[in-house]
């Protein structure tokens, strides 16, 4: 599962995946980040929440490189993901190179404490 919430006060996007994710449940998701971008302006931060997570397929890798273009293209200033997990990242942080510009600001958390102080500074 994917869920996509938005909170435009602190200009913060969340994207949650948890459970075993597989291609299908990018359907509804894009539809769902891109009316969540459509109320969010340039410089918003980005939440990644993998904590839940318990397998993603290989499958995938496109999809998340889309999320990672789509915000990047809207203009994410920071990302800050948790990782409970360092098995868990899955090739988030490699993919991270190639669908981030240099001036996104990339932090790796491994609770959702971390990720809230993180997002607090």
């Amino acid at each position: 599962m994917i869920k996509v919430e938005t909170d435009v006060e602190r200009n913060l996007l969340t994207v949650t995946y948890c459970g075993h994710v597989v291609p299908s449940d990018f359907d509804r998701a894009m539809g769902d980040l891109q009316t969540a971008l459509g109320h969010l302006p340039p410089g918003f931060r980005l939440l990644t929440d993998l904590g839940g997570l318990e397998s993603m397929d290989f499958s995938c890798a496109p999809l998340v490189d889309t999320v990672m273009d789509l915000t990047n293209a809207r203009g994410v200033s920071e990302v800050v993901r948790i990782v409970p997990d360092p098995k868990k990242d899955i090739g988030f942080r490699v993919m991270s190179y190639f669908h981030y510009g240099k001036d996104v600001n990339i932090v790796t958390c491994e609770t959702m404490e971390e990720a809230t102080r993180a997002l607090a500074e």
